[in-house]
């Protein structure tokens, strides 16, 4: 089968630069792909523009108009716009790609948030705001799906491309005005021109979304919820969540009064409120009623308080729009009607019936009536008839497009088995689409639906829901002792967590540089993703300082050495000069040694005596070998082999080993 429409953009290359690859996102004027930049070799996203919007020319120039006006913007908090162009029939913008999700899917997963992180996203793009309006940009399409969060929680504004500059006539759009219904100011729907104002109507709407869980306004078409828009003040968000204060619940009525010149000027001024908030809430407080007064909106005069005309959409082809005016705008799985309101629709355009629809005339009716018709009247009827036909062909468009939809109910929140059987008593059919991890919602719990509640959905239509597997936690590998540190942070990386502070200590069983283990954490520590690690690694084995106990008591000496870790061995010697018990030497004697190393010390046994044989009445050569054998010297009085009578030291006495024993045949004088 030949593809179509988006799909057979897929690997062509425009211009001979941009490789098209996947498309990421759909909206009512283009769609968005991810593509290849061959000649600087990057990633990029480029905005093409569909067919059949009408008078082409007319888009083209207001796509030119709009990546001109986007060029403007260089801000690390704004996507950047790199490039326009025209390849053959595709108009085209390119811009700067930015991995990561949206804020619905943030929303998704967190809402109802808590006002400290609400306040942190909606102060991101009040920042990306503030340089847009400092520019005389205004944006017009303020909404979930154009703020991009970045992996490292970095938040991108995105489309610009639906701004209008200040300083041009920002209300003639070619006679019709584009913005998604749910952030609609009222302003915008009553024709009366878009300012920065519109665009802090929106960003209170969003805080309104992120801090309840809900819309602002709901109806059963989004004709309806811009209706309220214009006559409906949106409500405090601590009615729908309760514990949020009241200066929160004042600054979302500062940003959404129908009022515009009650709301704050521009993003600058709406940022430094928010500061103002956010130091409330650090500061814990439950309530401020000066900060309350500060925000709070001034009270309504007669003249603006709901009576301003909605100008809605003349339905059928015949008003100069298409079918797709009101198509959802999709970001990757999430739809929010975007609307196009038709100027020349005047303040006495009438809204259709919400239900019931005029018989089709047959060909055959139509014939009999042209033939039974007198022929004067056969012009005025033509006309009668003409403008019929068109009523019956709106009729029956809206009923297509709107009038045969209900609301999808709410069931975000609610157990799998009470919002399957909430759904079912409904009429609707009920389908798990998937299952994931959540902070916010318990094991069990729906997250979201798609339809999201309040959307549009058939009678008899399936709701597919997202239920919470709980909170994801991990734990630590249990091998990570011993690991080196790039094989520490690649386990990590795989279960979602991250190296934190690395720090070194001896070990004497882990080698130098490998991991020991985690500071914090053991390996039955449950862990949320994204939890940052800090690990310890081995300086090695730790070098000990060596005391040398040489003269010291042996016992002692072997005491201390063992306590400092080491292993001692002890080689007893006699000494002449060293009492017995103390250390005649040792080896190390000094430097360093690792804990575990072995230290020999030479322990004194004292002086080496032996006792000196009896050799009285020996003969004289008898004794002298006796004395020899015994380890001794002899000296004798000359003579004759004769009869020892005197020797000296005398016998059974101990001396040195190796002394002089002298002998006599006469007693000694």
């Amino acid at each position: 089968m030949a593809l179509t429409g988006d799909e057979a953009l897929v690997g062509r290359v425009l211009n001979d630069r941009y490789l098209i690859r996947e498309r990421i996102a759909r909206g009512g004027m283009a769609s968005v792909f991810q593509a290849t930049d061959q000649r600087l070799d990057r990633l990029v996203a480029i905005k093409v523009m569909h067919h059949g919007l009408g008078d082409d020319k007319q888009f083209t120039e207001r796509f030119v108009r709009e990546a001109k006006s986007a060029a403007k913007l260089n801000h690390p908090n704004v996507v950047s716009v790199f490039d326009q162009g025209m390849d053959a029939e595709v108009t085209y913008l390119v811009m700067e790609y930015v991995p990561g999700r949206t804020l619905r899917d943030i929303m998704r997963e967190e809402s109802p948030m808590p006002p400290h992180r609400a306040l942190e996203l909606l102060e991101q793009i009040l920042i990306a705001l503030s340089a847009a309006h400092a520019a005389h940009i205004i944006h017009r399409d303020v909404k979930p799906e154009n703020v991009l969060i970045t992996p490292d929680g970095k938040v991108k504004v995105a489309d610009f491309g639906l701004a209008r500059a200040v300083s041009a006539a920002t209300t003639a759009t070619g006679g019709t005005l584009i913005g998604t219904v749910s952030y609609l100011a009222p302003e915008i729907v009553v024709n009366e021109g878009a300012d920065a104002r519109s665009d802090i109507y929106a960003c209170g709407a969003m805080l309104y979304e992120m801090l309840t869980g809900v819309k602002p306004h709901t109806g059963e078409s989004p004709i309806q919820v811009a209706y309220k828009h214009v006559h409906e003040d949106i409500g405090k968000p601590s009615a729908v969540q309760r514990g949020i204060p009241p200066y929160v619940d004042a600054l979302v009525a500062r940003a959404t009064v129908r009022d515009r010149d009650q709301r704050s000027t521009d993003a600058r001024v709406m940022l430094q409120q928010v500061r103002s908030v956010q130091r409330a809430l650090n500061a814990g407080l439950a309530d401020d009623p000066d900060l309350v007064a500060d925000l709070t909106p001034g009270a309504r005069t007669p003249e603006n308080d709901g009576d301003s005309t909605v100008v809605v959409p003349r339905l059928g082809a015949g008003n100069g729009s298409s079918a797709s005016d009101s198509a959802p705008t999709e970001a990757v799985h999430t739809q929010e009607p975007t609307m196009q309101w038709s100027r020349d629709a005047g303040a006495g355009a009438a809204t259709p019936p919400p239900a019931g629809l005029l018989p089709v005339m047959s060909t055959e009716d139509y014939k009999q009536i042209r033939a039974d018709e007198p022929r004067s009247h056969r012009g005025r009827n033509l006309l009668v008839l003409t403008i019929a036909l068109g009523v019956l062909a709106a009729l029956i468009g809206y009923y297509f497009g709107v009038g045969r939809y209900t609301d999808t109910p709410q069931l975000q929140g609610k157990a799998e088995a009470s919002a399957r059987q909430f759904a079912i008593e409904r009429g609707f059919k009920f389908h798990v689409s998937g299952r994931q991890y959540s902070e916010s919602f318990d094991n069990g719990v729906v997250i979201t639906t798609s339809p999201e509640p309040g959307d549009k959905i058939l009678p008899g239509g399936t709701i597919n829901a997202i239920i919470s597997k709980g909170k994801h936690r991990v734990f630590l590998p249990a091998n990570l002792k011993g690991m080196t540190v790039d094989e520490a942070t690649a386990a990590l990386k795989a279960l979602d967590l991250s190296v934190g502070s690395i720090t070194q200590k001896y070990d004497d069983k882990v080698d130098k540089d490998l991991v020991i283990g985690a500071t914090d954490y053991n390996g039955k520590t449950p862990l949320r993703l994204g939890t940052r690690v800090n690990l310890v690694t081995s300086k090695g084995r730790e070098p000990v300082d060596v005391v040398d106990y040489t003269g010291k008591n042996a016992a002692a000496a072997e005491s201390a050495l063992k306590k400092d870790g080491f292993k001692v061995t002890i080689d007893p010697q006699f000494s002449d000069t060293v009492d017995k018990g103390l250390v005649i030497s040792q080896s190390p004697k000094d430097g360093t040694k690792f804990k575990g190393d072995t230290i020999t010390l030479t322990v004194s046994k004292g002086k080496d005596l032996v006792a000196v044989p009896n050799v009285l009445n020996m003969k004289k050569n008898k004794a002298i070998a006796s004395l020899e054998a015994a380890g001794f010297k002899v000296t004798a009085l000359p003579g004759g082999n004769y009869d020892v009578v005197a020797q000296s030291p005398a016998g059974g006495k101990k001396v040195k080993r190796g002394s002089t024993v002298a002998i006599s045949p006469v007693t000694f004088p």
